[in-house]
């Protein structure tokens, strides 16, 4: 025995009501899988070099400034340095921020 009605109005009311939670279904799932594949393109952002190297403008680019990791004074043309090349960029002489003080942080003051 079934527990649908017998009489084709009544079936016709029922699929109308079914097809439109089938389409709220739908469009949930669609929700559903945009908000996912969203959440899976947002990657961890890459933690900061532990050293950093700003470079002068022109022909050459010759180091200016060595700065610690997440300095808020190094400029676009920094790079990020292993801490032996920070340490020989400042033996060399290159300038160390005034701000993050990485001669400091390396031991290696004048």
């Amino acid at each position: 025995m079934s527990d649908l009605p017998p009489d084709l109005p009544r079936l016709r009311t029922l699929e109308t009501w079914l097809q439109l939670n089938l389409d709220e279904v739908r469009r949930r799932i669609v929700v559903a899988e945009q908000e996912q594949a969203a959440a899976a393109a947002v990657r961890e952002l890459p933690s900061p070099p532990d050293w950093l190297i700003e470079h002068g403008i022109g022909v050459g680019r010759r180091p200016v400034r060595v700065h610690a990791g997440g300095c808020w004074d190094a400029g676009k043309r920094s790079a990020g340095v292993p801490e032996d090349a920070a340490r020989q960029a400042l033996a060399e002489g290159v300038e160390a921020c005034p701000h993050c003080r990485p001669d400091t942080l390396l031991g290696v003051l004048d």
